[in-house]
C-alpha cells in the first residue's frame, strides 16, 4: 500500500519470533529494503546492515529509519536488467545476544586405550556490537539461519583436542580426579577460539564417563575399596544373581560350590554358604 514503509522484524504477522534457542544468526529474507525501511530490533539482538557486502551500520535494541547513500534502482534500467525486480540492495543480518548453549559429544581414549565418551555443555553469547560484527565477518552463512548446531561442529574439534591432551596421559580409574583440569583447558582453548567468531564463553560443564556399561559398574566397584580382582568376582557374582543362578555367593567369595557331594563349600569367614546336597 502506497505511503506505508516496510518494516524490517524477527517477528511473523502473528507475532511469533523466528530467532529460537538454538539459532545464532538470521539473515532476513527480504530484497527490497529501501531507504526509509523501519528497522525494529529487540531487546536481546543486534542487527547488521550490509550493502553489496560491505558492512554500512550495527544496531543495538529500538527502531530506526534506514538511510543510505543508495537509491534502488527503478524505471527502464530495473526493467532491462533485473526483470522488474531490485537486487539485493541492503541485507540485515539479526545476531541472537541472549545467552545460547553450546553443546558437543564425542570419544577420547584413557592412558590404557579404554574408549571414554564425553559430553561438554557451554554457555555463550554475543556481548558486544563490535562482537556482532566479528560475527558477520567470519561466521559462514548457508541459507538464512546460523544455528547452534553448526556452531558445535566448528567448536567440536578444540573440545576433543583439549580432553583428549589429558585423558589419554591418564588411566581410567584417575579420570574423574582430572576434571577440574580438563574444565580450564576447555574454557581456555574454546574462550580463544570462539572470540574469533565474537562469541564469549560463560560457564563450562563436562561429563567424561567409561563408554562400556561393564567398565562403569567395576569403576563403582573399584571405589568401594575392593582390589581388582574382588570387583571382578563381585560383578560376575552380580550378573549370575541377575540370572538366577545359585552359585552367585559362591563367586562373590571367591569359594567352589560344590554339586552332588556332601562336602560343604564354605565362605571367606568360615560360615556355610550351601548345606550338602542331597
Amino acid at each position: 500500500m502506497a505511503g506505508i514503509r516496510q518494516v524490517i522484524s524477527t517477528l511473523t504477522q502473528d507475532g511469533k519470533e523466528l530467532m529460537g534457542p538454538n539459532v545464532l544468526a538470521y539473515h532476513y529474507p527480504d530484497n527490497t529494503i529501501m531507504n526509509g525501511s523501519l528497522l525494529t530490533v529487540e531487546s536481546n539482538h543486534f542487527a547488521v546492515l550490509k550493502s553489496r557486502g560491505a558492512i554500512m551500520d550495527v544496531y543495538e535494541t529500538g527502531q530506526y529509519t534506514i538511510k543510505t547513500p543508495d537509491r534502488p534502482i527503478i524505471g527502464t534500467f530495473q526493467q532491462a536488467f533485473f526483470g522488474g525486480n531490485s537486487p539485493w540492495q541492503y541485507e540485515v543480518i539479526y545476531i541472537n545476544r541472549a545467552k545460547l548453549i553450546l553443546e558437543v559429544e564425542g570419544i577420547a581414549y584413557s592412558r590404557e586405550m579404554a574408549e571414554m565418551g564425553y559430553h561438554v555443555s557451554c554457555y555463550v553469547h554475543v556481548d558486544t556490537k563490535d562482537d556482532a560484527l566479528r560475527l558477520v565477518q567470519h561466521m559462514p552463512m548457508a541459507g538464512h539461519y546460523v544455528t547452534m548446531k553448526e556452531v558445535d561442529a566448528y567448536a567440536g574439534p578444540v573440545i576433543e583436542q583439549s580432553i583428549n591432551k589429558i585423558v589419554q596421559l591418564t588411566e581410567l580409574e584417575r579420570v574423574n580426579e582430572k576434571m577440574p583440569d580438563i574444565i580450564e583447558l576447555v574454557k581456555d582453548h574454546l574462550q580463544d577460539f570462539l572470540s574469533v567468531y565474537g562469541l564469549t564463553l560463560n560457564d563450562v560443564k563436562a561429563l567424561v564417563f567409561p563408554k562400556d556399561e561393564r567398565m562403569k559398574e567395576l569403576i563403582s566397584l573399584r571405589a568401594f575399596g575392593l582390589s581388582e580382582l574382588d570387583a571382578v568376582r563381585y560383578y560376575t557374582a552380580m550378573v549370575m544373581a541377575q540370572r538366577g543362578i545359585v552359585s552367585a555367593p559362591n563367586m562373590a567369595v571367591g569359594k567352589p560350590y560344590y554339586i552332588g557331594n556332601p562336602q560343604m563349600s564354605l565362605d571367606a569367614a568360615g560360615g556355610t554358604v550351601n548345606g550338602p546336597t542331597k
